[in-house]
């Protein structure tokens, strides 16, 4: 995956002004970075609750032996 350097960066703020221009420049930044603060939010509680419900399913599991005994 390609790195976003320094002059990369500048050449695209830039463009963003052009396209959205200053006055919603702002709106804009606040609105992508509340999306990637909730995609990160809902990765790490992904990543979580994986492992609570391969014990959930182990306990289960569990359950349905004592069961057949």
């Amino acid at each position: 995956m390609p790195r976003i350097g320094f002059p990369e960066l500048i050449v695209i703020l830039v463009i963003a002004l052009v396209i959205f221009g200053p006055g919603k420049l702002p709106s804009l930044g606040k609105s992508v970075g509340e999306t990637i603060k909730e995609f990160k939010k809902a990765s790490s509680e992904l990543m979580n609750d994986t492992p609570a419900e391969g014990k959930t399913e182990e306990k289960t599991e569990e359950i349905k032996k004592e069961e057949v005994k």
